[in-house]
């Protein structure tokens, strides 16, 4: 019987990959990767040439039950996405699940996730909070918001650069302007930045300051 290894891999500094990931990429037969051309350059920076296949969002539903076959024959693979660790808001969660139901070693490597870093810089309380990942992008975006707006941990979301303005206009409308916010962008990264301040005035920041990069948003909970 084969191991599935869930593996971390770095959301921006190279340098943040961990030994022991380099040490399973490196040993297993296969590695699965949500974008091959971005794994590919991982790859080749740290001179690894294990075998590639491509798993995403896209595809997960078909090839589940083709890896299952794989590792029940022997074959250790390993599981990356593009930036961070799979399965957060990432694919992950349907072949991790797969695993578990039949009775096959899953190993999840610690590693780089990027709403750790912008949660514990934000300054907001974190000894309770709740991962959001993204919301919704129409149906069921002011159901999740009216819920949200009276929840009382410290909230984290995850957002496109394209999107921010949208975002931060509504944590404005159903949260309220005073409401603290943190958005951490490009983190690791050579331009990273966090800003932080009353949701209104980060709107304020980002509508002269169109935003790139990846994003991460921290909210306060409700007081």
């Amino acid at each position: 019987m084969g191991k599935l290894y869930i593996v971390p891999t770095p959301i921006g500094n190279l340098k943040d990959i961990t030994l022991r990931a380099l040490d399973v990429l490196k040993d297993v037969d296969l590695i699965l990767a949500e974008d091959t051309r971005t794994s590919g350059k991982l790859l080749k920076h740290f001179e690894i040439t294990t075998q590639m296949q491509s798993h995403h969002m896209h595809n997960e539903h078909k090839t589940v039950e083709r890896i299952i076959q794989k590792l029940k024959h022997g074959t250790q693979i390993a599981l990356i996405s593009d930036a961070g660790t799979p399965a957060i808001s990432d694919p992950g969660f349907l072949l991790t699940r797969a695993c578990i139901e039949n009775q096959i070693e899953v190993d999840c490597l610690p590693g780089a996730t990027a709403f750790v870093p912008a949660l514990v810089n934000s300054g907001l309380p974190n000894d309770k909070f709740v991962f959001e990942g993204f919301l919704p992008v129409k149906k069921g975006r002011q159901t999740r918001l009216l819920l949200l707006a009276e929840e009382t941990r410290t909230m984290v979301f995850y957002e496109s650069p394209h999107k921010l303005i949208k975002t931060l206009g509504h944590f404005c409308d159903y949260f309220g302007e005073d409401r603290q916010v943190s958005v951490s962008r490009e983190l690791t990264k050579l331009f990273e930045e966090t800003i932080r301040g009353t949701a209104k005035s980060v709107l304020d920041h980002y509508t002269n300051k169109p935003p790139k990069g990846e994003i991460v948003i921290v909210v306060e909970g409700r007081k």
